[in-house]
């Protein structure tokens, strides 16, 4: 098995378009791709996959890493998605062969504009739940809200769309990539025939060394084509105290789950704003250092997932107002996708902007936070604004 793991030494290919040229040499199936603010991933082939078993997750990559690892060798790296459900099977792989550049968004080609989609008009579109069940889904769980059940519990809903033809996945991540380049943006198996696709803002997890960073995001707004008007709605989602409440929650779930786990903890006290193409979000970036250097990247975000943004609090409660609510199994979305290698270093993003894909059809996912204040209208809204990061991506209209 170890002789046909083939991991490409660091540094990386640092020459102008080395980022992009991994971008464009994406195939569906058997090839892993990630690219986040500091690298870019493009895995090809299954040199050994991560087996299920009764033993936690970590323990089970870290055994799995150290059986593949050679003197004098890169440490080898395993990739792929992990789904929101506890105890799910993951997909996640130790590729063949690895292949790195520095991130998209220091690419020059990156800002080259992709090919506009193809088949827009070809897409026959079905939300599950429709807009009005979904208002009465969050009217529902407010009710709940209020009665002191939970303080809060994030739904969500689907959009599936369907063409005569197989979605072009490495022209639909190119143009996810191109319109987000410095996000995490991402195409990894999720099981038989299926593929994860996406474009994520928030990092939930990420171990350098001993330092360790996690990004929450908590608190939407939707984008505006008029720069008066979307600068006017940033400032009103940082001064919104529904959002900074909703914020502050998941903050401090951040806060209590790495405690244990690290030392030297850094948690500014207000949020900033990050800005994708379509949303604005309240952001709060922890730093800190491992407590004990075996804590691996994996073991801090297995601590971390899910955290309030896209599940709620108390977790067992929301989770139950999940299944009540959502006639849906969420499969990997909000689950994770990332990589860690053999020395416990690693990136883990939360599977947000996504969809998956599978024949003629793909399945896209967005969610809204529910607490005490929230107005059904204004979330259903919110999820529709976060749908447009992959109808723009495919030409599909809502």
């Amino acid at each position: 098995m170890t002789a046909s793991l083939s991991i490409q030494s660091a540094p990386p290919l640092v020459t102008p378009g080395a980022a992009v040229a991994l971008l464009d040499a994406y195939r569906p199936g058997a090839d892993r791709f990630l690219a986040t603010p500091r690298r870019t991933l493009l895995a090809h082939g299954t040199a050994a996959e991560v087996p299920d078993g009764s033993r936690p997750l970590p323990q089970r990559v870290h055994a799995l890493l150290h059986s593949l690892r050679e003197p004098a060798a890169p440490a080898p790296v395993v990739l792929g998605a992990i789904p929101f459900a506890p105890g799910a099977p993951a997909a996640l792989a130790v590729p063949r062969r690895l292949r790195s550049a520095p991130p998209l968004a220091q690419d020059p080609l990156i800002a080259l504009p992709a090919p506009d989609p193809a088949d827009g008009a070809d897409w026959q579109v079905r939300a599950w739940p429709a807009a009005e069940g979904y208002a009465a889904a969050v009217a529902s769980a407010v009710e709940r809200i209020r009665a002191g059940e939970l303080s809060k519990v994030v739904l969500a809903r689907t959009l599936e769309l369907t063409a005569p033809h197989a979605p072009d996945l490495p022209a639909l991540l190119n143009r996810l990539a191109r319109r987000d380049p410095s996000g995490y943006t991402f195409a990894v198996p999720s099981g038989p025939g299926r593929t994860l696709v996406g474009a994520s803002p928030e990092l939930l997890v990420a171990r350098r060394g001993p330092l360790v960073t996690a990004n929450p995001l908590a608190g939407s707004a939707p984008r505006s084509a008029d720069l008066a008007e979307d600068v006017r709605r940033a400032v009103a989602l940082l001064e919104s105290p529904k959002d900074l409440h909703e914020h502050a929650v998941v903050v401090d779930a951040v806060r209590q789950a790495l405690a244990p786990l690290c030392h030297r903890l850094t948690v500014p006290e207000r949020p900033t704003l990050v800005r994708t193409a379509t949303m604005w979000h309240l952001s709060t970036t922890v730093t800190g250092e491992v407590a004990d250097p075996g804590v691996t990247a994996l073991d801090l975000a297995s601590a971390l997932h899910p955290t309030p943004a896209v599940c709620g609090t108390p977790t067992d409660v929301a989770r139950a107002v999940i299944a009540d609510c959502e006639p849906f199994d969420r499969g990997a979305y909000t689950g994770m996708v990332g990589w860690q290698d053999a020395d416990g270093d690693g990136e883990w993003v939360v599977t947000i902007r996504c969809a998956e894909a599978e024949d003629h059809t793909l399945r896209l996912f967005a969610g809204a936070g529910v607490v005490a204040d929230s107005c059904p209208q204004a979330e259903t809204a919110e999820t529709a604004a976060k749908f447009r990061t992959f109808l723009d991506a495919v030409g599909a209209a809502l």
